[in-house]
């Protein structure tokens, strides 16, 4: 019988030898394609949208601060302070924030950034008052205004001087012209926004899995609020004709190279809305249901309509918005006797 002793502590592992090296760089790439592939489409551009809102943060922190910390700063202050801007400055709900705080740190630890666990609690325990106010978990919810022309002429008096001015309202006016939905409008490209005799020729390419849609864009009766003239106004001053349609602006008016993100799409028709002093606070999708409950009201059929929203012919949304923009022709109760 072998005597008992204590076992001693592994030694170093040798030196792996490059064959070993080799499978096991090709183990650690084939695991990151995999776990990859197994994230839903949805949560990857749901992170993709708040990694562009952490980004937008530190834009707006720069302006403030006079300094333009990397984004890769994700810090116990950085994450308490986003939360406060998304519910003061976004006017956020706090489910929302809630799922920005995870898509903010996914990414971060993606790219190699050690977030400390103090700063995620720290967010939360940020966030979790906000979760105890009705009016705040009220955002967001319930049917989009729908935006109206006179509105838009509203927004266009207010608007910004300037680069930052042209693009908002090319923005707006594009988005109510071929009724789109904000990820389309962000994913708008200049060199298939084709200008010819009669207006525009827009495609709007798919997104969220939705074909996309070639549309046209006539000219408007105002030229303040004339979406082609806007277009090419916009297009003019920023020296764009090729790559995303609407770019971001520094706050020293330097053109950025990426794409808006939809959240920016919409937060630019929200800031704008406010801005002209409108009764009702607009969202994206305002434009959207504005551009199909007009277009209803001056008499176009459904079919042409549903060309140009995209909507398949049996959606309820859209059978939805029709009925509001008919409810009051040739209404039940009018020249009844009464």
């Amino acid at each position: 019988m072998t005597d008992l002793v204590p076992r001693q502590p592994d030694a170093a592992p040798a030196a792996y030898d490059a064959a070993t090296l080799a499978v096991l760089a090709a183990m650690e790439k084939a695991a990151d394609e995999h776990l990859d592939r197994i994230i839903p489409d949805n949560t990857k551009r749901g992170y993709k949208n708040d990694w562009a809102l952490w980004e937008e943060f530190h834009d707006w922190l720069a302006e403030r601060t006079g300094h333009r910390m990397p984004s890769t700063a994700v810090t116990r202050g950085n994450l308490v302070g986003f939360v406060i801007w998304l519910d003061t400055i976004k006017l956020a709900a706090p489910t929302s924030i809630d799922r920005r705080i995870t898509g903010v740190t996914v990414t971060a630890r993606g790219l190699g950034v050690e977030v400390a666990k103090a700063a995620t609690v720290a967010a939360r325990k940020a966030l979790k008052p906000l979760k105890n106010d009705p009016e705040r978990m009220a955002r967001g919810r319930g049917k989009a205004a729908a935006v109206t022309p006179e509105q838009l002429r509203q927004m266009n008096a207010a608007v910004t001087d300037g680069l930052t001015g042209l693009r908002d309202r090319s923005l707006w006016l594009m988005a109510f012209a071929v009724a789109g939905r904000s990820a389309e409008v962000a994913e708008l490209r200049a060199e298939t926004i084709v200008h010819v005799s009669q207006g525009l020729e827009v495609h709007v390419p798919a997104v969220k899995g939705r074909p996309p849609r070639d549309v046209v864009v006539g000219y408007g009766r105002n030229p303040d609020t004339c979406p082609v003239r806007a277009w090419l106004t916009w297009r003019a001053a920023a020296g764009i004709t090729t790559g995303p349609a609407f770019l971001p602006i520094t706050v020293h008016g330097r053109l950025g190279d990426r794409a808006l993100s939809p959240e920016a799409v919409r937060e630019i028709i929200a800031r704008n809305a406010e801005r002209a002093g409108l009764s009702v606070r607009l969202t994206g999708h305002s434009m959207r249901a504005g551009f199909i409950t007009t277009s209803r009201r001056a008499g176009k059929r459904e079919e042409k309509i549903r060309e140009q929203s995209g909507h398949a012919e049996n959606s309820p949304a859209f059978w939805g918005y029709i009925r509001e923009a008919d409810k009051w022709t040739d209404a039940a109760s009018e020249d009844i006797g009464l």
